[in-house]
This record gives structure tokens, C-alpha cells and sequence, in this order.
């Protein structure tokens, strides 16, 4: 029987002023608690309905098969069931969050970035809570975020659970939040492709922030929603892929922080919860990205092949040849020649048999000047530099107006490596120059970072007449100014 408010309202109060309860919540035994709301009359089942979390995953904390470490369980939890001030701060939560007001509708609070966790949730309630949870401490505390370190172990988790431990699809009609339809998706899909190319553009630092506003309104309220199974599958791909957007963005201002790699492994698990799997594999392939700038190279190279792997027949040729590029990617950085040959000719393969028409919006850029890049970068970390610049030049867009301008100076500044490290120093000094005219308006930590790489090769070449000619010209460049400063800061 389903309780009414009022009467659930009375039960949590009664409840939650006892000392063993409020003991058990310092403890986080959510076990216990759950035990005595049953006891008191208050079904897992409405409880469920309250908080958002899985029946199933309540039983497992009465049960003991599984004890929560999540804060946005114990968030959901809390504000679900309108806790009082006292059992919220023996939790370890906001006392001042609501209470029993808000009985029904969940409000997940700011959290600390020591309590947003890289544990893979198990179903779609915790997957929206999670990121929720993300949103909110990233907004309130970047500064932390972005200096956190990676946890290489995450990945490995994250891509064995999404190959083999399935998340529980989004429950339909929960009570509470408005209603949501296709069109509401719709909406949010067109507002988040804006910001996408805001990104490719001007860089993840120009509206990274923006973009994590929305989706901690919007996003957040399509999350908290009511909707039929179709709706919520095709919502909670929307929403991952959204987040993978933030991660990008995440990665793009701060390479090394562990900020991109929760955004990863949440839209992974929204991905997974959403039923997309391709989606999915996508991400693990743009784990493989950070993981190889990170210096991973062996996690990098198996979570390319971990997304070829979950995708087998049904993953596009184009998928599948942009998968190889990743392992090859990571196999040129480990200096594994015949492996990332072989990775290549793979890529080649599976590229020569796509069909353009059959991938998924989201891939649709991956065309015959982005394969040679790919390839740019492995020759060019293979110490090959002819080829590489051979490849590379084929990469090089001098049109204007292609919108993928971050894109664009990757490419040309592997040409530029790709020259120097063929003695070619006029031709090298002339394609970075280049380069930085056309980067200008660009706000990404991965630019500088092409450039400091740049700049380390072009110290050593032998005319000093020439190199000092580059660096006047280069001096009135903001890219090539923030590189500079950033080396003179590493020294």
C-alpha cells in the first residue's frame, strides 16, 4: 500500500528522532535505516519511488550484499525522504538542504570533489545522480578539480563494467518532476550541438563553464522528469552524450586533471544506462585519447581495444577504423612500430569500406583529412618524420571557414614537427606561424601544449639566426605568449 505523503512525513520524523538511527547514519549503515522505516510501515518500493534509487539496490543495502560509498546515494536517500537536519548531518550532508517539503522530488546538493566518486553506478537513477553530483561540485570548487590527478585504475573498472555488467535501464513515470517528450529532448540535443561547436571552434576554455550550467538546470530537470521507456533511453543518450561534450571541454583546459575523467566515466555509465551502445564505445575511445596525453599508453591502447571489442558487429566501419587510430595513437607512444603499422592498416581497411550514411552525427567528421592526421601524429611519434609530413600536409585545411579550427592547428602543428624533425627548419618556422594566425582566438591547454612540444624540438635546431627570427615573430602571438610562460614556470 502506498502511504501518503503526510503519513511518510510523520514516519521519517518519528523515525529519524531516535539515537540508533542517528548512530546508524553516522556509521552510513543505510542497511539499518532502511530496516526500520519497514518495520515502521514504509515499503522499499515507495521508498524507491521517493528517492530514485532501484528497489533492488535498497534490498541490497537491508541485505548487507552491498554497502553504499556513493554521496549521491546518500544525497538521493536524504532528500527523497525529507531527512531532518539531524539525520542529514550525521550522513554527513548539508543539514540545511530540504526536508520533509521536498518529500518526493529529489534535489541533489553541491557536493565536495572528494565526494563525487569514479565508482561505476549500478543503475540509471544513480548514473543521473552521479553526474548531477559532478555538475554541482565542479561549478562550486574547479580549482580542485582541475588539480586532482588521474586514477588510472578507473579506467580499467569503468570499461570492464560497461563490457560485461550492464547498468539497469531508467525507470518510467517515477512520481514527481514534469513531464518529458521527445521534443524536450530534441530541444536539448539542439542547445548542447551549439556548444559543441563553440568548442570545436574556440577550444574547450571558452565556454566550458557555460556549458556545465546548463546541463546542471537543464539537463538536471530533464533527469529528474516523468517518461515513458522510449523517451528515457533516447534522454539518457542525449545527456551522455552532453556530458562527453563536458569532458572534451573538461580535457581541453586541463589535460591532466581528473575533472575529464570523471566526466568520462559518468557519460560512459549514462551511455550504458541509455542503451547506446555505440555511444558507449565512443567514449572509451575518448578515454583512450586522454589516457596516451597522459603518458598511459598501455591503458590507452586497451581501452581503444576494449571499445572495438563491445562493439563487434555492430559498431559502423567508420567506428571501427577511428577505434584502431586510438590503439595506434597509444602503440606509437609505447614505440611499438609493427604494432601501430598493423593498427593502421586496419584502420585503413575498415575506413576504405564505410559508409557515411550509416554512422551515427557524432562520427561524421571522422573523413579522409582526419584519418591522414591520425595517422600525422603515430608517424610523427614514431620518428618518421617524411612520411609524417606527408600525411600531415594531406590533413591540413587552408579554406577558411571549416568550423573544426582546434582541429585544424593539431594538424598543422604536427606538419610543422613533422618539418623540423626533416630539417626542414624554413618550411617548419612558416607552418607554425601560420598556425598561430589562424589559433588566435583559440582557449585550449592542449594548443599550449603542441606548442611547448614545438618549442623543445625547435631549441634544438642549428641555425640560431633563424630561430630567432621565429620567436620575433612569434612573440605577438597570445598562444605562443602563454606557452612561453608556461616553460619559463616549468623551469
Amino acid at each position: 500500500m502506498v502511504l501518503p505523503i503526510s503519513e511518510v512525513r510523520r514516519i521519517v520524523e518519528r523515525v529519524c528522532a531516535r539515537q540508533d538511527i542517528l548512530d546508524a547514519c553516522a556509521e552510513r549503515d543505510l542497511g539499518y535505516v532502511i530496516a526500520v522505516f519497514e518495520e515502521n510501515g514504509l515499503t522499499q518500493g515507495q521508498m524507491a519511488s521517493l528517492t530514485g534509487l532501484h528497489q533492488n539496490r535498497l534490498s541490497d543495502y537491508k541485505t548487507g550484499k552491498h554497502r553504499p560509498k556513493e554521496y549521491s546515494v546518500f544525497a538521493a536517500f536524504a532528500d527523497g525522504l525529507g531527512l531532518p537536519p539531524a539525520a542529514r548531518q550525521a550522513l554527513g550532508l548539508d543539514a540545511s538542504a530540504p526536508t520533509a517539503a521536498g518529500i518526493g522530488v529529489p534535489q541533489p546538493r553541491p557536493a565536495s570533489f572528494a565526494e563525487v566518486s569514479l565508482d561505476y553506478p549500478d543503475t540509471a537513477g544513480q548514473a543521473a545522480m552521479n553526474v548531477t553530483s559532478l555538475w554541482r561540485a565542479d561549478l562550486a570548487d574547479q580549482g580542485v578539480l582541475v588539480r586532482a590527478g588521474i586514477d588510472p585504475g578507473a579506467w580499467k573498472d569503468a570499461s570492464l563494467r560497461w563490457l560485461v555488467d550492464p547498468v539497469s535501464p531508467p525507470e518510467t513515470d517515477m512520481p514527481g518532476g514534469v513531464r518529458v517528450g521527445m521534443g524536450d529532448v530534441e530541444r536539448f540535443r539542439v542547445t548542447a550541438e551549439a556548444f559543441r561547436q563553440l568548442d570545436d571552434r574556440f577550444g574547450g576554455g571558452h565556454a566550458r563553464q557555460a556549458l556545465i550550467q546548463y546541463l546542471s538546470v537543464d539537463a538536471d530537470r530533464l533527469l529528474r522528469g516523468r517518461y515513458t521507456g522510449a523517451v528515457g533511453s533516447v534522454l539518457f543518450s542525449a545527456v551522455a552524450e552532453a556530458t562527453l561534450l563536458a569532458a572534451w571541454m573538461s580535457y581541453d583546459s586541463a589535460p591532466r586533471s581528473a575533472l575529464a575523467q570523471r566526466y568520462f566515466i559518468q557519460a560512459l555509465a549514462l551511455a550504458q544506462a541509455g542503451g547506446d551502445r555505440l555511444l558507449g564505445a565512443s567514449i572509451l575511445d575518448a578515454m583512450s585519447h586522454q589516457a596516451t596525453h597522459t603518458g598511459r599508453f598501455a591503458e590507452a591502447a586497451n581501452l581503444a581495444r576494449a571499445a572495438r571489442t563491445g562493439t563487434t558487429g555492430i559498431a559502423t566501419a567508420t567506428l571501427t577504423a577511428h577505434f584502431h587510430t586510438m590503439e595506434a595513437r597509444a602503440l606509437a607512444r609505447l614505440g611499438d612500430a609493427k604494432a601501430c603499422d598493423r593498427a593502421l592498416v586496419d584502420a585503413v581497411r575498415e575506413f576504405d569500406r564505410r559508409r557515411p550514411d550509416d554512422d551515427p552525427g557524432w562520427i561524421r567528421y571522422f573523413d579522409e583529412a582526419e584519418l591522414a592526421a591520425e595517422f600525422g601524429h603515430c608517424l610523427r611519434d614514431l620518428g618518421r618524420a617524411v612520411d609524417a609530413a606527408r600525411y600531415a600536409s594531406r590533413s591540413v585545411v587552408t579554406d577558411a571557414g571549416t568550423g573544426f579550427v582546434r582541429s585544424d592547428f593539431f594538424a598543422t602543428m604536427v606538419l610543422a614537427d613533422a618539418h623540423l624533425g626533416a630539417g626542414d627548419l624554413e618550411q617548419a618556422c612558416a607552418t607554425a606561424l601560420w598556425a598561430l594566425t589562424e589559433g588566435e582566438l583559440i582557449r585550449s591547454a592542449r594548443c599550449v601544449n603542441y606548442l611547448r612540444d614545438f618549442r623543445q624540438h625547435l631549441t634544438r635546431a642549428a641555425d640560431a639566426t633563424a630561430v630567432t627570427d621565429f620567436g620575433e615573430q612569434a612573440r605577438g602571438s597570445r598562444l605562443w605568449r602563454i606557452a612561453s610562460r608556461a616553460d619559463k614556470a616549468a623551469a
